[in-house]
């Protein structure tokens, strides 16, 4: 590569001079290289038949969840008997605790999110219902989807750990939403909780 030599312009300002300093032609050639790439990119990509990668991604997950499809979420029994497995109820509370504390409060007396504790649903009150609602989430509420996060295991006992906490006594309920729950009180389960 042929050298560059700096040169000083012939005039000055209050006695500093300024030099031309051009940058080396490896960096220009690839400037210019980089507006011939976009030039063809963005017609391609953007207006023509290629894939944006995020487009790629879900056309590829599309296909997969085709292929492979989502095991259904137990149905309201299968939820019931659940519930009775040693360790499910303990699971629900780890994975509350990590995960739903910010919205709900550790009590579940409701945050951001609403109160789990009080006679009053939002999207429903049965196991199903509340395991859905974990599972696939509420986006226009501002619950996030679960399920993508979580395992199968603890989505569904972390919905057990939230039906479960109807009844209870939180240190700061949050204000009743939603219509009112018609029917008894989840009857306790082998560990005495609600």
């Amino acid at each position: 590569m042929s050298s560059v030599e700096d040169r000083r312009f012939d005039y000055d300002y209050d006695g500093i001079q300024e030099y031309d300093n051009p940058l080396p032609r490896w960096w220009v050639y690839l400037f210019i290289g980089t507006i011939i790439a976009a030039v063809v990119y963005i017609p391609y990509f953007h207006f023509g038949p290629g894939q944006l990668p995020t487009a790629a991604w879900q056309a590829d997950m599309d296909e997969w969840n085709r292929l492979h499809p989502p095991v259904p979420l137990p149905d309201e029994a299968e939820l019931a008997a659940l519930a009775q497995q040693s360790g499910m109820p303990e699971r629900g509370r780890q994975v509350f605790a990590t995960r739903c504390v910010s919205c709900h409060a550790i009590d579940g007396g409701g945050q951001v999110g609403p109160n789990l504790t009080d006679d009053y649903a939002i999207h429903g009150w049965s196991r199903e219902l509340i395991t859905r609602v974990v599972n696939d989430g509420v986006p226009s509420k501002g619950m996030i989807p679960w399920g993508p996060q979580l395992s199968r295991e603890d989505v569904v006992a972390v919905a057990l750990h939230a039906y479960a906490l109807r009844g209870t006594t939180p240190l700061s309920p949050k204000a009743p939403q939603g219509d009112p729950i018609g029917g008894p009180k989840p009857e306790a389960d082998a560990t005495g909780a609600h």
